[in-house]
């Protein structure tokens, strides 16, 4: 039986040895059971999908985030914008970046980081 901290370090062992698969296998068997998914599941998961440059995955999951009502934070969205530089998905790390403003979430140096390099890639790109 699984609960919510032993599937949120699987999740993270996975993002660390690089198997965003196995990752997402796990969060679709949290969701199919009784255990209410958290901010930090889902942000694991979403990291890991960042480390297999998979961002068309890690915005499913953040788009389920909000249906699950599970809350929208600073690492949910530094993850999200960190999968989408590491995808050149310049644009989509940008209007992420306008949502945490709009949503007045909390911005770190992380935060600032990850929008600097998204733009220099997508400058790169032209």
């Amino acid at each position: 039986r699984f609960d919510t901290i032993s599937l949120s370090t699987a999740i993270s062992a996975c993002e660390q040895v690089a198997v965003w698969d196995k990752a997402l296998h796990l969060l679709r068997d949290l969701m199919q059971s009784t255990v209410r998914s958290d901010a930090i599941v889902f942000n694991s998961a979403i990291s890991a999908c960042e480390k297999g440059t998979r961002w068309d995955l890690a915005l499913q999951l953040f788009s389920s985030m909000a249906w699950s009502m599970v809350e929208l934070d600073t690492i949910t969205f530094n993850a999200m914008i960190s999968a989408c530089e590491k995808s050149s998905e310049t644009k989509k790390a940008l209007e992420l970046f306008d949502e945490m403003v709009h949503r007045r979430v909390e911005m770190d140096g992380i935060t600032f980081n990850a929008v600097v390099s998204a733009c220099a890639k997508g400058a790169n790109r032209e």
